[in-house]
C-alpha cells in the first residue's frame, strides 16, 4: 500500500508518523511519499519520519520528494495538509482584520475566507494531478479551511475524499467525560468549525437537557482560548457549540482577547515550528516529542489513521467527517458539505441522519453560514469579487459592508501573489 502525505514538512506529519505505526498491524503501508514544496522542512521533518519507521521495525519504503507527479502515482491514500502562503500568510490573516475592528483567524471571518480564497484552487489542482496520476485513491483532506475545501472539492471535482477535523472527537469525548456517560450515542452535526451536539443518548435517555440546564461546554482547543457559554446562553441556542461559535456568540469578547494579545496565534505557531524544527533535526530523536502537544493539534493522528484503516479494512466504523448531506440534514441541500458523524467503509462515507436538532435557531444559523460558503466557494474558483461581497453579506463576522470592503481590498493586496484568480485582468 502507498501513502502519499502532501504538505509533509508540516511539524504535524510526526503525529501522522506515530499514528501509522500505531496501526502496522491493520495497515500494511509498503512505500509512504512524503511530499512538500519547502526543501529545508521537508528534509528536517522527513529525516524524522523515516528514524520512527526504523525504529518501529516497519519494512516501508520512505521518500522524500518536492515532486506530485512522483508522490501521486500508484498511491491508495492522499492525505492533504497544506498551507498556502505558510505562516506569514496566516499573520495576515488574524493582523489585519483588526485594524478594521473585525475577527483575525484562520478559519473564521475574513481570514478564513482569504485562507479558502488561498487553498481551494491549490488543492483543485492537486486533485487533477490524481485524476491522472491516482485515479483510484482517497484524499483524506486536513487543510483548512476544511469545509470550505470540502465544499469546493465535492462539488467540482470528481475526487473521492473527505474532510477531516480534529475537533470532533475532543468535543464529544469531553462530554462524554464531564457527564461521565463514556458509552453515549451523541449526535453531531453543522459545518466545520460550526457545529453543535443536538443529543447524548445513554440507556434509550437523552440526557441533552440535563446538559444544557447544568451548562455543559465544549472540550476547548488549545489554539483557542475559551472563555466559555453560561447554561442560561447553551439552553437558548438549544444545543452545546463548540468553542469556535464563540467567535460568533461572543463576538465582542473575542475581539477584544485578540487585540490585547501580545502576539497571534500565527506568530507563537512560528515559535513553536522553530522550536520544533531544531528538536526533529536531532539525529538521536525517533519518536515524536512531547513538545509538539502544544502546537494544538490534539488527537489528529488518531482521527487521520483511524479513518484510513476503516476504508482500507472496510470497518463500518462511526467518524465524523466533511462529506455531502445527501438528506443528513434535512434543512440544507443534498450537495451542501456538512460535519457529521457518517459510517465508513471501502465505499466511502454513509452520512447517519439528524434526529434530534429541535431548535430552530441551530438549523437557521447554519443555514446562513452555509450561504457563506456556497457564496464563497464560487468566489475562490472564479475570482468573482461579487460573489465574495455576498459571501461577506451573509456572515455575521464581516457583514457591515463598508468596513468588510475596505478590509477585503486590502487583504487582497496583501495575498496576491497567491490569489491569480483574482488579478485575472492585469495579466
Amino acid at each position: 500500500m502507498k501513502i502519499c502525505i502532501i504538505g509533509a514538512g508540516s511539524t504535524y506529519t510526526p503525529e501522522l508518523i506515530e499514528g501509522l505505526i500505531a496501526k502496522k498491524d491493520t495497515l500494511p503501508v509498503t512505500e509512504l511519499y512524503l511530499m512538500d514544496i519547502d526543501e529545508r522542512k521537508l528534509n528536517i521533518v522527513g529525516g524524522l519520519a523515516k528514524r520512527m519507521i526504523e525504529h518501529a521495525n516497519i519494512n516501508c519504503k520512505v521518500v522524500l520528494s518536492m515532486d506530485y507527479e512522483e508522490s501521486l502515482t500508484g498511491a491508495e491514500f492522499v492525505l492533504a495538509q497544506i498551507r498556502v502562503g505558510k505562516l506569514p500568510a496566516r499573520k495576515l490573516d488574524e493582523t489585519i482584520p483588526l485594524k478594521y475592528n473585525l475577527i483575525g483567524q484562520e478559519t473564521c471571518g475574513m481570514g478564513g475566507m482569504f485562507k479558502g480564497f488561498r487553498t481551494i484552487p491549490v488543492m483543485l489542482k492537486i486533485v487533477k494531478l490524481m485524476e491522472k496520476c491516482c485515479p483510484n485513491a482517497w484524499l483524506i483532506n486536513f487543510s483548512n479551511p476544511s469545509g470550505l475545501i470540502a465544499q469546493a472539492l465535492l462539488n467540482h471535482t470528481n475526487v473521492k475524499m473527505m474532510g477531516l477535523c480534529n475537533v470532533p472527537i475532543n468535543m464529544i469525548d469531553g462530554i462524554k467525560r464531564r457527564l461521565n456517560l463514556p458509552n453515549a450515542q451523541v449526535e453531531y452535526i453543522g459545518l466545520n468549525h460550526f457545529t453543535y451536539v443536538t443529543s447524548i443518548v445513554d440507556n434509550g435517555h437523552d440526557y441533552l437537557n440535563e446538559a444544557l440546564e447544568a451548562g455543559v461546554n465544549s472540550e476547548a482547543m488549545k489554539n483557542i482560548p475559551a472563555s466559555g457559554f453560561t447554561a442560561e446562553q447553551i439552553k437558548a441556542i438549544g444545543g452545546i457549540p463548540s468553542s469556535y461559535l464563540e467567535y460568533y456568540y461572543l463576538h465582542d469578547s473575542k475581539l477584544e482577547k485578540l487585540k490585547k494579545a501580545e502576539k497571534t496565534r500565527a506568530q507563537v505557531c512560528m515559535e513553536l515550528e522553530e522550536q520544533l524544527l531544531e528538536l526533529y533535526s536531532q539525529p538521536s530523536l525517533y519518536v515524536k516529542p512531547e513538545q509538539l502537544s502544544k502546537r494544538g493539534g490534539a488527537r489528529y493522528s488518531e482521527v487521520a489513521v483511524s479513518l484510513v484503516n476503516a476504508i482500507y479494512n472496510d470497518l463500518q466504523e462511526v467518524h465524523v467527517v466533511n462529506v455531502l448531506n445527501n438528506g443528513a440534514l434535512d434543512f440544507l441541500e443534498d450537495n451542501d458539505a456538512i460535519e457529521i458523524q457518517a459510517v465508513i467503509g471501502k465505499d466511502g462515507a454513509k452520512p447517519i441522519k439528524a434526529t434530534h436538532v429541535n431548535s430552530d435557531h441551530i438549523k437557521e444559523y447554519i443555514q446562513a453560514i452555509k450561504c457563506y460558503e456556497r457564496h464563497a466557494v464560487k468566489a475562490a474558483i472564479t475570482g468573482d469579487k461579487e460573489e465574495a461581497i455576498k459571501a461577506m453579506i451573509m456572515n455575521p463576522l464581516m457583514n457591515d459592508l463598508n468596513t468588510s470592503l475596505a478590509c477585503f481590498d486590502e487583504m487582497l493586496e496583501a495575498h496576491k501573489a497567491y490569489l491569480p484568480q483574482f488579478f485575472k485582468d492585469e495579466k
